[in-house]
């Protein structure tokens, strides 16, 4: 149907159908019913159909109703992007972020790229690194922001999210049987001797280091080819891998939180816009961790 649809009646057709009653819509959107029931109406006339079907005790969606629905949705949804969109200030200037290895392929490309297409004005540089590296780029100035991993739950900043670091081992392999048993570790890693290697010798499970690297996508290679196991985040899990449990005999590596720190030496709208962007990527994994 070819229909001259004001977002303002959908809108209203969108709170009714989700209250089922038109006086609790009315005082939702702080009208009077008679307003409420008369938008309704004229939706109704516009699709020359009725959408509700009036009962004592509310209303339901009608067939023609219950088609209308996702379209309403979609339509008030843009309507509401393009609001806010408008509504916020441009951006401008530059801002430097590091990032993990372990989300520059995942979280926030996607997030990075959102940003610098939203405010073009805006350069945006990034550091992939670990938190070591990171911790001293921000120390020195050399970047505004950084992602970083936080085991010893030490470290001051946002948290983002947990997610652990867990021993994990290809499903078509089965190294983690081996004794010793092959592992994957970082090449002159800290990290890797105080909590992963450390988590092994804690539990005596014997081990030989056979693959070393610098990147989390080296360990992830790895991993899937059968030449060892190794400590991944667990959201940096790759296909036909799995995470290595108590029931297998292995322990958790840690409980790392995910921590946004900001540089002590700058602070502008440009860095706080992009590390709400940031904060706004990782609510999926928030959201999994607080569930």
């Amino acid at each position: 149907m070819s229909l001259p649809l004001e977002s303002d009646l959908l809108r209203t057709f969108l709170i009714v159908a989700e209250c089922g009653n038109v006086t609790h819509a009315a005082s939702q959107l702080g009208r009077t019913q008679s307003a409420v029931s008369m938008q309704i109406k004229r939706l109704e006339e516009l699709a020359d159909a009725p959408l509700f079907e009036r009962g004592p005790r509310g209303v339901r969606l009608t067939g023609e109703g219950e088609r209308l629905l996702p379209f309403a949705r979609r339509i008030v949804g843009l309507v509401d992007e393009t609001t806010a969109a408008m509504r916020v200030a441009p951006l401008d200037g530059p801002v430097r972020v590091g990032i993990p290895p372990e989300y520059s392929e995942t979280i926030l490309p996607a997030a990075l790229a959102a940003f610098s297409e939203r405010h073009p004005a805006t350069e945006v540089t990034v550091l992939c690194g670990y938190s070591a590296q990171q911790a001293a780029a921000l120390t020195n100035d050399e970047i505004d922001l950084a992602v970083v991993f936080d085991s010893a739950n030490n470290a001051s900043g946002e948290v983002l999210a947990i997610d652990p670091t867990v021993w994990v081992t290809s499903e078509l392999h089965d190294r983690h049987l081996l004794r010793p048993v092959p592992i994957g570790v970082y090449w002159n890693s800290d990290w890797c001797r105080e909590f992963a290697i450390r988590s092994l010798e804690q539990h005596a499970i014997p081990y030989r280091i056979a693959f070393t690297c610098d990147t989390a996508g080296g360990l992830r290679s790895a991993v899937a080819a059968g030449l060892a196991i190794a400590p991944l985040a667990r959201s940096h899990i790759p296909p036909g891998c799995r995470a290595l449990t108590a029931t297998d005999g292995f322990p958790p590596v840690d409980s790392s939180r995910v921590v946004l720190k900001r540089s002590r030496h700058r602070s502008s709208a440009t860095i706080e816009g992009l590390a709400a962007m940031i904060r706004e990527a990782f609510s999926p994994l928030a959201r999994a961790w607080e569930a």
